[in-house]
This record gives C-alpha cells, structure tokens and sequence, in this order.
C-alpha cells in the first residue's frame, strides 16, 4: 500500500500564510520519509482538498492520511473535512482515507509560544 498525506488548512487571502504551510509540507515529507505529500486548503486559496486528494491518487496513493493543520477541532474538522472526505469516495471507492487529529495542546506548543513570546518581548524592547 502507498500512503499518501494529505496537509490541510483553513487557506487565507494572504498568500504568505498560505505559503507556510507548504513549507510544513516540505517538512513533513523530509523528516517522516514520506514520498506523497500535499497540500489543500478548505476554503479561499487553491488546492481545494479533492484536488489535493486527487494530486494524491494520481502519485499511486492507495490511502491517504488528512491531517487537519487546525489548532483545534471546530467546525471545519468535526463537519466540514468528513464530508470531504465522503464526497472523495465516492469518486474513489477503493480509496482509503483516515483523518488525523488537529494540533490541539501539546507540550511542543506551550515551548513554541514561550519562544514567540519571548521574541516579541524583545523587539518591543521590554524585559520580562
């Protein structure tokens, strides 16, 4: 079987945000080894996500992970990504397809914050 990974975000008008998550991408595909990885976007910027699941199936993938680049679990990963993914197979019936959980809480997020906040404490100027 060839799993195929499937990245998506909310997408933004700002075409630099929707960039960051290419490089996450990039990332992803280098430190996990994995030969497909793509990138959708629910809503305002292209690839939609049945392109990215498309651009998934067309590189051999016989599953396809979809990992919902979300903080939490709103609306769009508890409803809107399980019907994308239903509409999915019902063009590819053979087709597996799982959906991971958002990025939540998690320790490696608390440290990251720290480190921003951090950051801007010092381009403000201002100590702790």
């Amino acid at each position: 079987m060839k799993t195929g990974i499937l990245l998506m975000g909310h997408g933004s008008r700002v075409s630099e945000a929707n960039d960051a998550l290419r490089v996450i991408a990039g990332q992803v595909k280098k430190e996990g080894g994995f030969d497909i990885v793509e990138v959708s976007f629910r809503e305002l910027h292209q690839p939609d996500i049945q392109t990215g699941i498309d651009r998934c199936v067309e590189q051999g993938a016989d599953r396809i992970l979809l990992y919902p680049y979300f903080l939490f679990a709103g609306a769009h990963v508890l409803e809107d990504l399980p019907d994308e993914m239903a509409q999915a197979k019902q063009r590819y019936p053979d087709l597996e397809l799982t959906m991971g959980q958002p990025l939540g809480v998690h320790p490696k997020l608390g440290e990251i914050v720290c480190e921003r906040v951090e950051e801007s404490l010092a381009a403000a100027g201002w100590e702790k």
